[in-house]
């Protein structure tokens, strides 16, 4: 009985040269993430060097303790968080600096496997997307915050004084931050679903006012019990839905693929 030849073999064929690929994409991916990781420890050190530790905390509490009661000031209830905390406001602060460099890094990652009309796309997202949740960041720093901060101490009793603990500040902080940046991202997924077709145009327009109702739910559900976190979370979200709508538009006309341009050229010259 003859052996089979190995070269012959069509199963072999088809896996003739998957594995070297595969393993090319796992050392890639492999030296991206050692990147970011460099890329988040500089950051790191860079705030930790100026403006140190104590000095992120500063800035972060400076919205609330403004506005708290002379001579109050936060507290630790907890034995390392006043080491604890700082250390990891500045991680999250070298996190945010670099973000950027991340993304970029994701970028490069996914690029090869995108047609050039994809990459029209995703550039001017990446880019947006970045800019807005700062954006969104921002606002709830310079904003919200002091604002929110204010009209709570106005309804605080005198008989009471005010000391917030550390460690809540910092996670309550983190999560409006978390949330006002993802809720400026609106234009974004907008500009997707209308692109990726599962929404139109005129779709989104009819859907104006449901979303409008969405927004104040969203923001009562995600903000503190005030009045004006709420407003400020979700009129913003409402006016950036319209952005949206116009980003779309435009962005459906600009990254077309080469196919769709000449479909809509045949069936023009045909009618």
């Amino acid at each position: 009985m003859s052996t089979p030849d190995p070269a012959s073999d069509p199963k072999r064929d088809e896996l003739e040269g998957t594995e070297q690929p595969f393993v090319s994409h796992l050392v890639e991916l492999r030296d991206r993430l050692i990147r970011v990781v460099v890329a988040i420890i500089a950051g790191f050190a860079l705030l930790a060097f100026y403006p140190g530790f104590g000095g992120m905390y500063d800035l972060l509490a400076e919205p609330l303790v403004r506005h708290l009661p002379e001579g109050a000031t936060l507290i630790a209830t907890n034995v390392i968080s006043p080491v604890l905390v700082p250390l990891k406001i500045t991680l999250m602060g070298g996190f945010l600096i670099v973000l950027p460099y991340v993304l970029y890094q994701v970028w490069a990652f996914v690029a090869p496997g995108l047609y050039s009309h994809e990459k029209k796309l995703v550039v001017p997202l990446v880019i947006s997307s970045t800019l807005l949740f700062f954006l969104g960041v921002a606002f709830c720093y310079f904003a919200v915050i002091p604002a929110m901060s204010k009209f709570i101490q106005s309804f605080a009793p005198t008989a009471i004084t005010a000391a917030p603990d550390i460690e809540q500040y910092f996670g309550f902080v983190l999560n409006l931050f978390i949330v006002f940046g993802l809720a400026f991202e609106v234009p974004v997924a907008v500009v997707v679903l209308a692109r990726v077709g599962v929404v139109t145009i005129e779709q989104l327009k009819n859907f104006r006012g449901y979303f409008i109702v969405i927004a104040f739910i969203i923001a009562a559900i995600v903000t503190p019990p005030d009045v004006v976190s709420q407003l400020a979370l979700a009129i913003p979200m409402c006016l950036l839905y319209e952005l949206g709508i116009v980003a779309a538009r435009v962005f459906i006309k600009h990254t077309k693929a080469p196919e769709a341009d000449a479909a809509a050229s045949d069936a023009g010259a045909k009618s």
